[in-house]
């Protein structure tokens, strides 16, 4: 890294503490603080949404997939817009309507207080673990780069962070992620058409190696749920759209801080659609990547480097000076553009489903300063696990931590669909679906999922049953857990005779809404 490098790197971390000064004057109460008074403009709230779902893990793992393998992993992103076009204009009025804050405030009018606390806790502890994963992945690239101490490393940009949320609140954050999201679509940008001329032979070189090796492809297209195959990624899909705009806090409240309930439906698509074709992009530059060290007259990589290490090597070595500092700055700036998002929703539901919750003569100041606490306790405990994974080499210990968090987080999605589509379904009948739903994942997470057993690379299953272990892939995990959820959930709520539930905490009052002004 050449001292310009540097200084890019460290212009945009102090752009990042800057906002949020520039923003702290403006949080004066938990609507400014959490959802930024309800003024922001669609197209940067779904910019935010954007630079929300592109993290630092997509910047360097999609490459890396891609370099590997295909682009099977962008099938998931793929069915995004597909749900999305079908469900958004549900789900956003109906959040801006049933729920001041915490998406899982939805969950208790429609459930009770079970379903609130059990969605809630499930996301926070999700994105506790993702946040602490995420530190320590950008951390290990990071230092490679700059050449500092990782542990530094972790400190500085969690301090950046924390000071970016606990100051500038969600305004500050979404205009930081308007201009990170930027940041992160030049790089991307730049690598790729570097990685296009590099080859003797150019573009049309790089399209004819990745084409002969099947590099541009999605399969493979097999019926079956054991393999990573096209199916699986499609059903993945499916869930993993419903589950970020329909059940996660960080997308849910981003809806919150759009004018209205059009705006909010805009910023939607602003950040679907902007998403995909990055995520398509970062795939493309793993293809390129693989073309470039494949075609005639390339260096030679380094024996037995990893595929995910391909991309970071080659911005190292290949990229000239300020170049590398402007991607290794936007490295910097997607992790804290997810990161930052984390830890103000982390810290609203902490206020709106639990201190709020519960202690019901709160002042609007007395929920902010417990808000502003629960960020700084929120970001110290992620650089903890961060720092945790780097000691423990991400492995043992941890590994069967969040197995514990994946066993009871499990539903999330069907618990919504149960809700929103079934005005039968009644808490009685949810719980059993949970309790059905908990038992099965512990099973297949239990039965599928090594770890690291002395730290010396020896692997084994938490609890092996031989031929009864869980055999399917990983991702459809997910997949089964909601639908038991949503199955188990609907067919155990006809044996509770309760009331239906109210129209307009369902599709069908929207649905009835829609005809009604259709017919004015």
């Amino acid at each position: 890294m050449h001292w310009i490098d540097y200084v890019i790197v460290i212009a945009s971390i102090l752009a990042a503490i800057g906002a949020g000064l520039f923003f702290a004057h403006k949080q004066k109460d938990t609507s400014a603080y959490f959802a930024g008074g309800g003024k922001i403009p669609a197209w940067a709230v779904g910019m935010s949404i954007f630079a929300t779902l592109i993290s630092s893990v997509t910047f360097l793992a999609y490459p890396g997939a891609a370099y590997g393998g295909n682009w099977i992993l962008l099938v998931q992103g793929l069915m995004v817009p597909i749900v999305l076009l079908a469900l958004i204009g549900v789900i956003v009025p109906l959040f801006r309507k049933v729920i001041r804050l915490s998406t899982y405030e939805y969950f208790e009018r429609r459930f009770g207080l079970f379903a609130r606390l059990y969605s809630s806790v499930a996301f926070t502890l999700g994105h506790f673990s993702k946040s602490g994963t995420v530190f320590f992945l950008v951390s290990m690239a990071l230092a490679t780069f700059l050449g500092i101490d990782i542990y530094t490393i972790v400190l500085v940009l969690g301090i950046t962070i924390i000071i970016l949320t606990l100051l500038g609140g969600m305004e500050a954050i979404v205009w930081m992620d308007v201009a990170q999201g930027m940041l992160l679509i030049g790089g991307g940008v730049i690598c790729v058409v570097v990685l296009l001329f590099l080859p003797e032979g150019g573009p049309s070189e790089v399209m004819r190696i990745a084409t002969e090796n099947n590099k541009i492809d999605f399969g493979p297209y097999d019926w079956s749920l054991v393999d990573l195959t096209f199916l699986v990624m499609v059903l993945n899909g499916i869930f993993y759209a419903m589950q970020k705009y329909g059940t996660d806090q960080t997308i849910v409240q981003r809806y919150l801080a759009a004018k209205n309930d059009k705006e909010a439906k805009k910023a939607a698509y602003i950040g679907v659609l902007m998403s995909v074709p990055i995520w398509a992009l970062f795939m493309f530059i793993g293809t390129c990547l693989f073309a470039y060290y494949h075609s005639a007259g390339a260096p030679v990589l380094p024996e037995g480097i990893k595929a995910d290490e391909v991309f970071p090597y080659f911005i190292a070595h290949e990229l000239p000076v300020g170049i590398r500092g402007l991607i290794v700055a936007a490295l910097a700036a997607a992790a804290i553009s997810s990161l930052d998002s984390d830890l103000n929703c982390i810290s609203a539901i902490a206020v709106q489903d639990y201190y709020a919750r519960f202690k019901k003569n709160a002042t609007d100041g007395q929920k902010l300063r417990f808000g502003r606490w629960m960020v700084v306790a929120s970001g110290a405990g992620a650089v903890g696990v961060a720092c945790l994974y780097i000691s423990w080499g991400g492995e043992g210990v941890l590994g069967a931590l969040f197995a514990l968090y994946a066993i009871f987080s499990a539903g999330i999605v069907g618990i919504f669909m149960l809700g929103l589509f079934s005005r039968r379904a009644n808490k009685q009948g949810l719980y059993i679906g949970i309790a059905v739903a908990v038992l099965f994942t512990a099973y297949a997470v239990l039965t599928s999922t090594k770890v690291d057993i002395d730290g010396n690379g020896t692997k084994e299953i938490l609890l092996d049953l031989g031929d009864y272990n869980f055999s399917h892939h990983k991702y459809m995990l997910g997949v089964y857990s909601h639908l038991i959820v949503l199955i188990v959930g609907y067919v155990a709520s006809f044996f509770f005779k309760t009331p239906k539930a109210p129209k307009e905490l369902t599709i069908y009052g929207y649905l009835e809404a829609k005809k009604k002004g259709d017919h004015s």
